[in-house]
């Protein structure tokens, strides 16, 4: 058996479907009948196969797509293999590319896309490339060819257009190597149809033989159903037939109907005066007195001079019935409630029926009673209901309403979910107004204007606006004996504080609707002058419950700390308070300041403006009271200030981090004035008067000095509660182990004494307390206290008879050491007491004493240096907190 085909080698390696493939190899058949099979990508290739010799075979590549082998199958061989590949892939075909293969034009998207890829566009015909991006003018080319198109695809093209738009700057030598190329190409191309139909060949036969079967297959099917479509025919035909015998039978039927109708309407003419009474009665049932007025009105006028007795006799009956449903609709017109438009429709069927009265002002009459029935009703019920509940609660009305004014806003005894019922009568009443004046004051004006189908009385003009006053009045009246407090309303219970925007914002609404009917200004005043008392007593509710909250601070104190870098450690006392105001402030903002139409401005109001003044005042007033009884019995007044003494006292310690001692909550109140002083009132101040609320700078200006006077008071006491421990331990420790000054037996002092020390101590413990809640007021607490230092010191060195030598040095090292340590807090006065104290004392009787000191002080300020830093410091006087 010969050896199996073996491809080596190709040229080209890849192409589209046609390319003109050579194959070299080995053992590729003895001639061309031994070559059975040629695949070239697993597509059967055969047919365009040119057998050369046993190492050269020429093809034609099919339409596979992708890299794959070529295999040669001979019938002496079988079936090869293959050492090289070829890659098949089709070309991108457009519309104008002769193509040899069915081209998938599913995949080809020619529409606009959304993203920026160019669509296909066609090479320059003439070969030639466009240089520079300027372009001839659009506008012009649609001027010089309106017909025409630049379009090489378009039916229209013209190619003037297409060269001045691609080509109006390229020179006429290169439009002439152009056209060259382009008659070249046209050449190229009937030259090469038939070369392309030869190498096509096998991709032409299938296209043929596949016309030639569909042919074969539409003629069959033509031949097997054209019975069917015959009878198809037949059928359409027959009914076209029957068609037009039904269209003559209805045509004919119609014009007997219209004999038969004629005949009947002749024979009808006076049945609708027989059937007029039986009419009525169905109407009235179906409530049409449309139909029955008109049937009335046309009866009158065919019959109504009728001598006829059958006629008259009818037309008695029919009058008859008719009187009985003017009674029905006077009936209906005196029921309440009811519509405008159900009224006006009344009193135009009763004009209609020639009723001889007044149905208009009668409508106006009964809707007047019945909307004054009802206000009086809502308040009445409210009244009974509020004397019941007040004969339990006589005996406890003061206790009560001592117990209900420490309650805050949100924790009054009424639920907010449920209405008391003096509120449930301002909304009855509102809702009584809202629904029905309107319409009352619309069947008014269209009275007297004419719009009612009746003749308007002009007498009756001053009648209804006394209607119109009477129950503004009654309303106004109500409202203020329900909502304001007087006198003669006092015995019943004033209307909760939650309810109070609630009701205002229900007068406002009957406000609204009556400014929209355009009454009078009398009637308008009336509501007005109502709402702007109601608007000042909320305002006063308001600002009163806000002092009484501001008083319950001093209870609600729980000394939950926060520290401020530029303020100091407060409490949560200042933050409450500000609450407090600004929610009383948005409260009167959003109800009462906000002003509506045509309502009187309450901050232009001087009464208001004065009312509102005393009112912030008295919230300010408050807050300084409560800093001030906190400050001054916060818990106990036992001091548990530290001291350390040398006599034997107990110390307590500093409990900052714990709990806090009454010095330190002290000194936190007056930290808590500071800050309400200098940021909460002008922080409040300017939200005040921003939000529409009138200046207050009066008030604030008060407010500051009282809580200047607060602090000050509060400063001095912290200030004596600190000094005179202290200075009550300097005389026990200056002389405890039977100290003497002037004792023989006295050793050169190496070191300051532990007095000195044990002062200087505690205005360390006192710094750090002092500079953990409020760092501002170091120099005046610092200062103060170590003027009674000095002065205690003073006394103590003037009571000395007489020093010894080394007691003599020993009492200046310690001066020196305290003069040292606080210069930086020193006051003329307490720098005069330290000088009379050094003045007390001995000089120095030799330089080497005066050395010695001098050594003893500089070993002091070194050992204690750490201890000192924090007197060191300068610190300057702040003239705010300075109360010496």
């Amino acid at each position: 058996m010969a050896k199996s085909p073996v491809v080596t080698g190709i040229s080209p390696k890849e192409g589209p479907p046609g390319t003109r493939v050579t194959i070299r190899g080995e053992h590729l058949g003895f001639n061309p009948n031994d070559l059975s099979s040629l695949k070239i990508c697993d597509c059967e290739c055969m047919l365009s196969a040119e057998w050369k010799s046993p190492n050269k075979i020429i093809a034609r590549s099919g339409p596979g797509k992708g890299r794959g082998e070529i295999i040669v199958a001979t019938r002496s061989g079988g079936v090869g293999t293959c050492t090289v590949q070829f890659r098949g892939y089709h070309e991108t075909i457009g519309p104008l590319k002769e193509s040899a293969v069915w081209v998938e034009e599913a995949p080809l998207n020619w529409g606009r896309q959304n993203s920026a890829v160019t669509i296909f566009q066609l090479d320059d015909p003439l070969g030639l490339s466009v240089e520079g991006d300027d372009k001839f003018p659009e506008n012009e080319l649609s001027e010089l060819f309106p017909d025409g198109s630049g379009d090489l695809l378009s039916e229209n093209f013209e190619p003037a257009w297409f060269l001045l738009e691609h080509h109006h700057g390229t020179s006429f030598d290169d439009l002439r190597v152009g056209l060259s190329y382009l008659k070249r190409k046209v050449d190229s191309q009937n030259e090469g149809q038939l070369s392309f139909l030869k190498d096509n060949v096998g991709s032409v036969m299938e296209q043929l033989d596949t016309l030639f079967l569909l042919k074969q297959s539409y003629e069959a099917d033509f031949e097997k159903n054209n019975e069917t479509l015959l009878r198809v025919e037949e059928a359409i035909n027959q009914s076209l037939k029957e068609a037009t015998n039904l269209f003559h039978g209805v045509l004919t039927r119609r014009e007997k109907a219209e004999a038969t109708r004629n005949a009947l309407a002749v024979m009808t003419r006076y049945k609708f005066l027989f059937q007029l009474p039986i009419n009525i009665d169905r109407n009235i049932k179906n409530e049409d007195v449309d139909v029955i007025i008109n049937d009335y009105a046309r009866a009158l006028l065919l019959f109504g001079k009728t001598e006829v007795s059958v006629f008259k006799k009818i037309l008695e009956e029919v009058e008859t019935k008719i009187q009985n449903l003017r009674i029905s609709l006077k009936a209906k017109l005196h029921e309440m409630p009811t519509t405008l438009k159900q009224q006006k429709k009344i009193i135009r069927n009763l004009v209609s029926l020639n009723d001889n009265s007044d149905p208009g002002w009668e409508a106006i009459i009964y809707m007047k009673q019945f909307i004054i029935d009802k206000i009086k009703s809502s308040y009445q019920q409210y009244i009974t209901e509020e004397q019941v509940n007040e004969v339990p609660n006589k005996n406890n009305r003061h206790p009560h309403n001592k117990h209900k004014r420490n309650i805050s806003l949100s924790q009054q005894i009424e639920p907010q979910n449920i209405e008391p019922k003096k509120v449930l009568c301002i909304d009855e009443i509102a809702t009584v107004i809202s629904d029905y004046f309107p319409d009352l004051w619309k069947l008014g004006q269209n009275y007297f204007v004419g719009d009612l189908a009746v003749k308007p009385d002009c007498s009756h003009e001053t009648d209804f606006k006394e209607m119109i006053l009477d129950i503004i009045v009654t309303v106004s009246d109500i409202y203020r004996t329900i909502m304001l407090p007087t006198t003669t309303t006092s015995s019943f219970s004033p209307v909760p504080i939650i309810w109070l925007p609630h009701c205002l914002k229900q007068i406002r609404s009957v406000f609204t609707v009556l400014m929209a009917l355009d009454l009078p200004n009398e009637a308008l005043n009336k509501i007005s002058n109502v709402i702007f008392d109601l608007r000042l007593h909320c305002l006063n509710i308001l600002f009163k419950q806000a002092s009484e909250q501001i008083v319950l601070l001093k209870t609600t104190e729980k000394w939950k700390l926060e520290y401020h870098s530029k303020q100091g450690t407060i409490s949560q006392m200042p933050n409450e308070f500000y609450k407090i105001l600004t929610e009383a402030m948005n409260l009167a903002k959003e109800y009462v300041i906000r002003d509506e139409s045509r309502e009187t401005a309450l901050v232009n109001n001087e009464t208001a403006k004065s009312e509102l003044q005393l009112l912030v005042h008295k919230c300010f007033w408050n807050i300084s009271q409560v800093l001030e009884q906190v400050g001054l019995n916060a818990d106990t007044n036992c001091s548990s200030t530290t001291i350390m003494s040398l006599g034997g006292s107990t110390v307590t310690g500093f409990k900052l981090q714990n709990e806090l001692t009454w010095e330190q909550k002290l000194l936190v109140t007056v930290s808590n004035s500071r800050y309400t002083r200098n940021l909460i009132l002008p922080k409040f101040k300017k939200e005040f008067e921003d939000n529409g609320f009138p200046t207050i700078d009066t008030v604030v200006i008060r407010a500051i000095e009282l809580l200047e006077n607060t602090e000050s008071k509060l400063l001095e006491t912290y200030i004596e509660t600190k000094s005179d421990p202290l200075v009550g331990t300097i005389e026990p420790s200056m002389y405890v182990g039977s100290f003497e000054w002037d004792s023989s037996s006295l050793v050169p002092p190496k070191d300051v004494r532990p007095y000195a020390k044990e002062i200087i101590t505690n205005l360390i413990s006192l710094h750090s307390e002092v500079q953990t809640i409020m760092p501002d007021l170091m120099y005046a607490v610092l200062s103060a206290v170590i003027i009674t230092i000095s002065e205690e010191m003073s006394r103590l060195m003037n009571c000395v008879t007489h020093f010894s030598e080394n007691g003599a040095m020993q009492a200046r090292l310690d001066l020196m050491a305290l003069t040292y340590a606080l210069s930086n807090y020193f006051t003329p006065n307490s720098k005069d007491f330290f000088c009379d104290a050094t003045d007390a004392v001995p000089p120095f009787k030799t330089e080497d004493n005066e050395k010695y000191i001098t050594k003893c002080f500089e070993q002091f300020k070194a050992r204690m240096h750490l201890q000192l830093m924090c007197f060191l410091v300068p610190c300057m006087s702040d003239d705010e907190t300075s109360i010496l």
